[in-house]
Parts: C-alpha cells; structure tokens; sequence
C-alpha cells in the first residue's frame, strides 16, 4: 500500500504545500497541481458542491500522480469523516475546531482501533485490489492517516496548547477568514490581532510536536507564516490558482482588460 509522502515529510521536519479543489473537482485539475510540485490537495466538502461519488475520481488520479488527497468533512460527525476515508482519502481536515472533545471525535472517526473507533470495511482503493491481511491493512492506515483540525476562532487559538496535544491530531490549521471574523475584524489578516494569533498557534503547535499551517492567497504572507514556524502551507484554490495564470499571461503579454493591447 501506498505511503503518505505528506505525513513523511510532516515526520522529518519538512514545509509541505497545498491548496484546495473547490470549484474544478477533476482529474485533469489534480493531475495538473500535482506536476506542478505541490504536496497535497485538499477537496472541500463544506463549502464546495463536490459529493463523495466524484471525488472517487480524483483520489485515483491523485495516487497515480504521487500526490496526498484530502477532504475538508462539513463537520467532526463520525459518519462524515469514516465514509470519506473508506472512499479513499488520504486524510480529513476538520472545520470549526474549538474542544478537545472534538478534536477527540476527529481522531477516533479517521483511527481503527486502539486509536480509534473506525469501523473496517477494506477498500480495494487503497489496496490497488491486492489482498492484504487485516492487521497490515489497519496498522498501515492509522499510520498513514492525516488529521488536520482548523482553528478558526478566539477560543481555538485560546486552547491551542490542549488542542494540539490530542493524540492523532498532525496539524492544527488556521482559516484567516473564520478567524478574523471571530477576532473581530473580519478579512484584516495583518491585523495585529490575526498576527498574534499565527503566532500563538505556531508556538502552541511547537511545543506540542506537531505542524501548524495556514491557508491564504497571497504567497508572501505565507512566506512570512512560515517564518513565524509554520510549515503546512496552502496557498489560493483551483479556481483561484487558474484566474491567476490567466491574469499573468495577460500581464505578460501587455493585454488590456478587454483584450487589447496596451501600447
């Protein structure tokens, strides 16, 4: 079975890359992010209109690509996050994560027993058909599982040092938007108040051993998040990462916003 190139990278110290599929779920898109160097993507099921069905799909794609494909679940419900990973996701990111009762619930829906209370049903996703004995099969997933929780408000980032500490848990990732809101200034994410919550998540994710990440648009905020110690990264969306190619290409070739040239 296939190792998480993510989870190995996280294990040895690593900055990993991603972004998100929310508009263009398909395997075109995945096998694309993929060539182009990124880590991982993460398919929205919260906000996104992508169902499970599909994204069977682009989970193979993103196998045979050598890319780890995980799903963003609408909430930490065990049926929500179980069926997603016997679908074929290489892990889930949970949304609106504020207790350690949820992060537990999180961990134990994505974990097989002793870890957690996923129920087995094996999928020949993950196997490639093969036959392969149970006890392989469980180990070799609780292994090779990621679980990132998103703090995504002021009482996340509060409890940051508990939260992080939930055995299973690898990442504790921040969503600027939901934050800043929560903060109180609702899409400032240079606000001193949002930076000190970057802050505080990556000190809090230190001394817990395990990453921290973000998600945003502009490249060098991230380079700077990532100088504040987080090294999951995200960065724009399908969509976003598109619309940004097309609007260089326009730059580049001194086109005007109704496609004329400039000079």
């Amino acid at each position: 079975m296939r190792e998480s190139k993510l989870k190995a990278k996280l294990r040895s110290g690593q900055p990993v890359l991603g972004t998100m599929i929310m508009d263009l779920p398909l395997p075109e898109v995945v096998r694309a992010i993929g060539r182009a160097g990124f880590d991982f993507v993460i398919v929205d099921n919260e906000h996104a209109p992508t169902s499970l069905e599909r994204n069977v799909g682009l989970y193979r794609e993103a196998q045979a690509c050598g890319l780890d494909l995980l799903v963003r679940v609408p909430d930490a419900e065990y049926h929500l996050i179980a069926r997603t990973l016997d679908a074929g996701a290489d892990g889930v990111m949970v949304p609106r994560v504020e207790t350690v009762e949820q992060a537990q619930a999180a961990v134990a829906a994505a974990k097989y027993p002793p870890q957690g209370r996923r129920g087995c049903g094996q999928r020949p996703v993950y196997t490639q058909g093969l036959p392969v004995p149970l006890d392989e099969y469980i180990s070799h997933l609780n292994a090779n599982t990621t679980v990132i929780i998103q703090v995504e408000s002021v009482q996340a980032v509060a409890d940051i040092g508990r939260l992080a500490r939930v055995p299973g848990v690898d990442v504790a990732l921040i969503g600027p938007a939901d934050l800043t809101i929560s903060l109180g200034v609702p899409g400032q994410v240079e606000h001193e108040l949002m930076l000190q919550a970057v802050a505080r998540v990556a000190a809090g994710c230190r001394e817990a051993g395990i990453a921290s990440g973000i998600h945003w648009s502009d490249p060098g905020y991230l380079r700077r998040a990532q100088q504040a110690g987080m090294s999951v990264i995200m960065c724009q969306t399908d969509l976003g990462l598109f619309a940004q190619g097309a609007a260089k290409v326009m730059a580049e070739l001194g086109w005007g916003e109704r496609g004329q040239a400039r000079g």
